[in-house]
């Protein structure tokens, strides 16, 4: 039987490997430009300045319904565990972005809702989100960021 020896350097020079390159310099540049608007809570721009908020605490700027979410719901949303999830919400409750509610259909369930400094950090978040993506259009030019936009829509669904 022959072995079969992988071509070098396949790994680091797929598609795969370059999304993911992608959306980290993405949410790295998101993290930054909330870290320096002016209207984000002091003590969290000082967090995500300090590097203490990731690409991970943004699941919760993102999937969060303005209503707000049970848990479960937020872990299906982000593609994580239940657990990894409500790790996230108890950092991000001590930093008072989100609190916990009663669920008013459920007595049995609680709802994580945003706080007001949760909801100016999503007001940063989609500033943020706007702004890094007018950059790649910049960079790349309106055409080639129009094309990955499509392109990443249609095959993510």
């Amino acid at each position: 039987m022959t072995q079969h020896v992988p071509i070098p350097g396949w790994r680091l020079s797929h598609l795969g490997h370059w999304l993911a390159q992608a959306s980290a310099r993405f949410d790295r540049r998101v993290l930054a430009l909330m870290a320096a608007n002016d209207r984000m809570p002091l003590a969290l721009a000082n967090l995500a300045g300090r590097g203490k908020l990731t690409a991970s605490h943004m699941h919760i700027s993102r999937h969060l319904a303005l209503e707000g979410s049970r848990l479960t719901e937020l872990a299906s949303q982000a593609g994580i565990s239940k657990q990894a999830m409500g790790k996230l919400v108890d950092q991000c409750e001590a930093w008072g972005l989100v609190q916990r509610q009663n669920d008013p259909r459920d007595a049995r369930a609680c709802r994580v809702v945003f706080t007001a400094a949760g909801l100016s950090w999503l007001q940063a978040f989609q500033e943020a989100v706007t702004q890094a993506q007018a950059e790649l259009h910049a960079a790349v030019g309106d055409n080639v960021a129009t094309v990955i936009a499509l392109g990443l829509e249609a095959y993510a669904a």
